[in-house]
C-alpha cells in the first residue's frame, strides 16, 4: 500500500540517522451488533501535513508513558476516550517510519471483549469511523487514488475505501499488514 514514490524515497533511508521522533497507535476491535469492528479516527483540519487524514487512535509517546504501548492506551484514551482497562493488547505490529511529519509509529492491536462508547476530543478527531471487520476483508475496499502529497502533486497512490473516505499513506500501509495476518490467521482456522 506504499506509493511507488515513497517506496523509491525510502530505499537506503537510515531512519535511525534522521532520529524521528516516537509514536505509538491502536488498531482497536471491539463488538457491536454482534459484529466485530475497527475504530478509526477523522483527524481535525489544521496547519500540517496530516490534516483531515483517516487515522488510528495515538500520537505522540511522552516520557511518563515508559514505552510505546502505553503511548498506544493514553491516546487513545484521549482522543476517543476508551479506558485502557477496556483494552487488552495482543500484539505489536511492525512500526513504519512516516517521512513528512519525521515519525517512527510503533502499532499496538488490541481488543475490547464489551461494547464502547466513544467520546471524542474535539480539539483532534473531527469524526469517528467503526469500520465492520467483514468489510475490511473485502477486496472490493483496496483502490487507486489520484492526490497531492508531500511526494508530488496528482500522484497515483494505493488505498482503501472506507466509507467514503480515501484512506492511504501510513494507515493504509498499517491497516494492510493488519489485513494480511488476520486473513492468513482466518485461513489457518480453515
Amino acid at each position: 500500500m506504499a506509493p511507488k514514490e515513497r517506496i523509491q524515497g525510502l530505499k537506503n533511508l537510515d531512519v535511525d540517522a534522521l532520529t524521528p521522533r516516537m509514536a505509538g497507535v491502536m488498531m482497536l476491535f471491539y463488538p457491536k451488533n454482534n459484529k466485530t469492528h475497527l475504530v478509526l479516527i477523522v483527524r481535525n483540519t489544521y496547519e500540517g501535513v496530516h490534516s483531515a487524514q483517516i487515522a488510528f487512535p495515538g500520537g505522540k509517546y511522552e516520557n511518563e508513558d515508559f514505552n510505546y504501548e502505553n503511548t498506544a492506551l493514553r491516546e487513545t484514551y484521549e482522543e476517543i476516550g476508551v479506558e485502557k482497562e477496556k483494552i487488552e493488547i495482543v500484539k505489536h505490529f511492525s512500526p513504519m517510519y512516516i517521512p513528512p511529519s519525521n515519525f517512527l509509529v510503533h502499532p499496538f492491536l488490541g481488543i475490547a471483549k464489551e461494547e464502547l462508547a466513544f467520546y471524542p476530543d474535539i480539539r483532534e478527531v473531527a469524526g469517528i469511523i467503526e469500520l465492520p471487520l467483514d468489510v475490511f476483508l473485502e477486496d472490493d475496499i483496496i483502490m487507486d487514488a489520484r492526490l497531492s502529497t508531500s511526494y508530488g502533486a496528482n500522484i497515483l497512490v494505493p488505498a482503501f475505501n472506507i466509507q467514503n473516505h480515501v484512506v492511504w499513506g501510513a494507515t493504509a500501509m498499517i491497516l494492510s499488514e493488519l489485513r494480511d495476518v488476520l486473513k492468513a490467521v482466518f485461513e489457518a482456522k480453515n
